[in-house]
């Protein structure tokens, strides 16, 4: 007897007859159709246990199909297939239905494992479709293998509360996943909130995350919110957790127990409706070890974890990230260009240390100092050659007397405080009287150049234009001091 009726619908006849034959060996009784219409007419007879379909078929596309067979049989496991194999076609899946996606070319022990899995939880309860996926420039480009399962584990969480570990190298696009997670899913309607945990003193960590009341240290002028407040009824992105100290790991572990928290200096316990995203470059298990990270913490916040690849271990998306950022660079209106293949297959060779990040600098530069409409390989070539040794001009003189004009303004500022160096308020003090000397010499040591200058102090070149912005940085000379 046949473990279970299994509905096939491609209009590719070699992967139907695969799949029939794979089914059939395992004991299941398979039906293949090349088209949408059959396989309805199936549906509605009530045939099949489970549905393996393409998204793309002559005459429908599954995705406006599934959601008929949902609300006829809303019970039927719906495995969707697909050669479009982007984030959206993942994430589309997830919220027409579907019990499972699978990027061609597709595994056949794992689409049996699922088809298994099917049977024996027929069924998950539809998703509501989404209203902002259709037609969005792709947050997460890639259609490498190690892409796919990405897009995959995303497609299962936007429709959950979990708390996700993001780990990875500086540049992989950490915060661009926890920004998927939100954007496409159930909080999408709430704020979404990052804090760099490397980018804040200690000391304001705290304040930072939990906010504080009138008086409760010197300079706490007014009540000031939290980013946990901040942050309600959405998504809160904890970024280098690995480098919160031990005082805000505690803090922050009674909020994941008990879901509140109390402000510095307050007493009424607040509750909080949030979701964690946290993510490192760091291992933290090494970190517990060392006595650097609470153990009890790190399983809280590791409910599921993802593991972002570096470029180097997925090459075959570069020419993708390369158009991609060649459109993103005609946009910010630096022209439209193109590039050779051959190009491509120069980026390709590169071991990219600075990841993503480091090639969306090198396509800027591409773009912004070459004025042909094609990107040749001895263009990429000339780049390579150039970043690949300091520039006399900027590197690494520059960069030293750079450092030492930040270490020496340290200095002078923080001594001036004595032994009553305050917690209260230092942040707007590091703020007017280290952030700007510090990102105005970065511009000076760079001639302006904000992305070599991004480059020089280890922030991310959106991050630095924010703040430059933010602080009306016009003038680019070295500051006196």
């Amino acid at each position: 007897m046949a473990r279970g009726t299994i509905l096939i619908a491609d209009d590719d006849t070699a992967i139907r007859t695969v799949l029939n034959q794979a089914l059939a060996r395992a004991g299941y009784a398979p039906r293949a159709t090349g088209n949408a219409a059959t396989l309805w007419r199936w549906v509605s007879q009530g045939e099949g246990d489970v549905v393996i379909t393409d998204v793309v078929m002559p005459d429908e596309n599954a995705f406006d199909l599934i959601p008929r067979i949902k609300k006829l049989r809303p019970e039927l496991p719906i495995i969707v297939m697909s050669a479009q194999n982007t984030l959206m076609t993942a994430l589309q899946a997830a919220e027409k239905g579907a019990y499972e996606y699978l990027p061609k070319p597709f595994d056949l022990n794992e689409l049996l494992a699922v088809v298994g899995r099917a049977l024996a939880q027929p069924g998950r309860k539809p998703q509501r479709p989404s209203e902002v996926i259709e037609g969005e420039e792709l947050p997460l480009i890639g259609r490498s293998t190690a892409m796919q399962e990405i897009y995959r584990v995303l497609a299962r969480l936007t429709q959950t509360d979990l708390t996700v570990m993001i780990a990875g190298e500086s540049g992989t696009g950490k915060e661009l996943v926890a920004r998927v997670l939100h954007d496409y899913g159930k909080r999408r309607a709430g704020p979404f909130v990052a804090l760099n945990m490397a980018a804040i003193p200690r000391e304001l960590i705290e304040s930072e995350l939990f906010g504080h009341e009138k008086g409760a240290f010197t300079g706490a002028q007014v009540r000031t919110q939290g980013r946990f407040e901040q942050a309600e009824g959405g998504t809160l992105f904890l970024d280098e957790i690995g480098d919160m100290p031990l005082e805000a790991q505690t803090r922050l572990l009674r909020v994941l127990q008990q879901g509140e928290y109390t402000t510095v200096g307050g007493r009424t316990p607040i509750k909080t409706n949030v979701r964690i995203v946290a993510a490192t470059h760091r291992d933290l298990k090494s970190q517990i070890q060392q006595g650097l990270f609470r153990e009890d913490l790190y399983y809280r916040l590791n409910v599921v974890p993802m593991r972002i690849p570096p470029l180097r271990e997925r090459l075959e998306d570069v020419g993708d990230l390369v158009r991609h950022f060649l459109r993103a660079a005609h946009r910010d209106g630096l022209g439209q260009k193109s590039i050779e293949v051959a190009a491509i297959e120069r980026l390709k060779q590169q071991s990219w240390p600075g990841n993503v990040r480091e090639l969306e600098n090198v396509v800027r530069r591409l773009s912004a100092l070459y004025t042909t409409e094609v990107i040749t390989a001895a263009m990429v070539e000339q780049e390579m050659t150039d970043t690949a040794a300091p520039r006399p001009a900027e590197r690494p003189g520059d960069a030293k007397d750079l450092s030492e004009l930040i270490e020496r303004h340290l200095a002078e500022y923080f001594a001036g405080f004595g032994k009553n160096l305050p917690p209260a308020g230092l942040y707007d003090h590091v703020i007017r009287q280290v952030e700007v000397p510090l990102l105005s010499a970065a511009l000076a040591a760079t001639r302006g150049n904000q992305i070599r200058a991004a480059e020089l102090l280890g922030l991310n070149r959106n991050t630095l234009r924010s703040r430059i912005k933010a602080l009306d940085l016009r003038v680019f000379r070295t500051p006196h001091l």
